[in-house]
C-alpha cells in the first residue's frame, strides 16, 4: 500500500474509533453526568436527540412500559436489574418515566426514573450493558411569615393570608400545621369566629420543579376576642417537639380538644330535629362529619369500659379517663386493632373509625361527654381541662433563648423573612 494511502487509512480508522468513544464511554458508577454525557456528546456529533415520556399505569409493570417503548425482554430485564433501588413490589402507579436516545437508534440510552420529586434514578445504556445512579435534588429552604384574618375558617384565612407565597396542597398544609399546634386549646373547625386573626412563622421547602412543602412551624399566633395565644416552637432535650406559650407554659394539656383531627363538626350541642327520628330531642353530644375510616383517636388517656353495640348509637366505645369523665364515641365502622373492655389506651391514640352504624343517615362521628353520670357540652367540658406543666430551670433559660430568636421575626410583615439571627 503506498504511503498516502495508508496515512489516509490510518485517519479514517482514528476518527471513527474517536467517535465511538465519545458515544460509548466507560460509565462511572455513582456519577450522574457520566450517564447522561453520551447525549451530550451525541449533540457534538450533529446527531438528533429525542425524548419520549411515559407513566406506569394502575395494575401496570414496568417491564410492560419498557416493552410499550421498544425495549425487548431482555433489554427490560437488563435496565431492572440495574435499577436496583427500584422495588417492583412498591413502584405507585403514576411513576414518570423518561427516555431519551438519538436518531442513531430507536432505542433508548438513558432511562429516568423519577422516584420523587427529589430523586431521580439514571440508568444508561453502555453497549448490551446498563448502569444506573440516583440522583438527589436539592430543596431551597427559606422563612415565610402569613398573617390571615378569619372569616369562614381556618383554611380561608391562611388561603388568602398565603395567596402569593404558597400553592394550594401546601395553604392547607399550613393549615393542618396549626391546628395541631393548638389541638389543645381550641376546636379550630367550630370555635373560630369572624373577625379572629392568625399568623404563623414557618420554614418553606421548595423543590427544583416547583413542588413546595411545609417544614417546621417555628411560632404562631391566634388571637381571639383580643387575646392572643402565642406558640413557640421548642426541641427537647430527647429531640421530641414541643409547643410553648410565651411564658413557657405547656400548650399541652389533659385532653384533646376534638376527637377527630380537624375535621367540620355537623351538628351543635344541644337541641335539633333528630334526622331519622324526626322529633326534637337533646342531642347530647357533637358530630363530626368525616368520610367512612377516618381514624378516631381518645380525648385522653384512659380505660375502655365499653367496645361493642348498643341501639341507635351502633358501634360504641366508651372511654373512662382518670379524673372520671366518660367519653363517648358512637356510629363506628369497627374498632382498632386490641381495643376491647380494659384496654388501656392513651392521649391522641387512634382506636376506631368513623361509620354509619345505628341510627344514623350518613358517615359521621357522634362524641359526648359524661361526668358524674350526666352529659355536658364537649366544648365547655374539654376547654376546663388543666394546661400541661410549664419549664423551669434551664429548659425555661433555653426556651427563652428560643422565643427571643424568633419573636423579632413574628412581628414582622408577611412575605419572607430574613435568615433568623442575621
Amino acid at each position: 500500500m503506498k504511503p498516502r494511502a495508508a496515512r489516509l487509512l490510518l485517519g479514517v480508522v482514528v476518527a471513527g474509533l474517536a467517535a465511538a468513544a465519545l458515544r460509548l464511554p466507560a460509565p462511572t458508577p455513582g456519577n450522574p453526568a457520566t450517564l447522561l454525557g453520551a447525549l451530550g456528546r451525541n449533540d457534538e456529533l450533529d446527531l438528533q436527540p429525542w425524548t419520549q415520556h411515559d407513566t406506569l399505569g394502575r395494575g401496570e409493570t414496568l417491564s410492560g412500559v419498557l416493552a410499550r417503548r421498544g425495549l425487548t425482554a431482555q433489554e427490560a430485564a437488563n435496565v431492572l436489574a440495574a435499577a436496583t433501588p427500584l422495588d417492583p413490589r412498591r413502584i405507585p402507579a403514576g411513576l414518570p418515566i423518561e427516555l431519551r436516545g438519538d436518531t442513531t437508534d430507536r432505542r433508548p440510552q438513558v432511562i429516568r426514573f423519577r422516584m420523587a420529586v427529589d430523586r431521580i434514578l439514571h440508568v444508561a445504556r453502555y453497549g448490551d450493558a446498563w448502569a444506573a445512579t440516583e440522583e438527589v435534588l436539592p430543596w431551597v429552604v427559606d422563612t415565610l411569615m402569613v398573617r390571615g384574618t378569619v372569616r369562614e375558617h381556618l383554611y380561608q384565612a391562611i388561603g388568602e393570608g398565603s395567596d402569593s407565597l404558597l400553592s394550594g396542597r401546601s395553604r392547607d398544609e399550613l393549615a393542618w400545621s396549626i391546628a395541631d399546634i393548638y389541638e389543645y386549646k381550641i376546636d379550630m373547625s367550630r370555635e373560630l369566629q369572624q373577625g379572629d386573626q392568625v399568623r404563623a412563622l414557618f420554614e418553606r421547602h421548595t423543590a427544583p420543579d416547583g413542588t413546595q412543602r411545609i417544614g417546621a412551624v417555628l411560632a404562631a399566633g391566634l388571637q381571639r376576642g383580643g387575646t392572643e395565644i402565642q406558640a413557640y416552637r421548642m426541641v427537647k432535650a430527647d429531640g421530641r417537639v414541643k409547643y410553648y406559650d410565651e411564658q413557657g407554659r405547656s400548650l399541652a394539656a389533659a385532653f384533646l380538644r376534638t376527637p377527630v383531627q380537624f375535621r367540620r363538626i355537623s351538628s351543635n350541642f344541644g337541641r335539633r330535629r333528630h334526622p331519622i327520628l324526626g322529633t326534637m330531642r337533646q342531642h347530647a353530644g357533637m358530630d363530626y362529619a368525616a368520610n367512612a375510616g377516618t381514624p378516631v383517636r381518645t380525648i385522653g388517656d384512659g380505660v375502655v369500659v365499653f367496645a361493642g353495640t348498643r341501639g341507635g348509637y351502633g358501634n360504641l366505645l366508651e372511654i373512662r379517663h382518670p379524673n372520671g369523665m366518660v367519653t363517648r364515641y358512637a356510629h363506628l365502622r369497627g374498632f382498632a386493632k386490641g381495643i376491647r373492655r380494659g384496654s388501656r389506651v392513651s392521649i391522641g391514640e387512634y382506636v376506631a373509625y368513623v361509620g354509619s352504624t345505628g341510627l344514623s343517615t350518613a358517615p359521621h362521628l357522634h362524641f359526648e361527654v359524661l361526668i358524674g353520670g350526666q352529659h355536658r357540652d364537649p366544648r365547655r367540658a374539654l376547654a376546663q381541662a388543666e394546661a400541661g406543666p410549664a419549664l423551669t430551670g434551664t429548659e425555661l433559660a433555653q426556651f427563652e433563648r428560643v422565643r427571643d430568636a424568633v419573636a423579632f421575626a413574628l412581628e414582622q410583615p408577611a412575605g419572607t423573612v430574613r435568615a433568623l439571627g442575621n
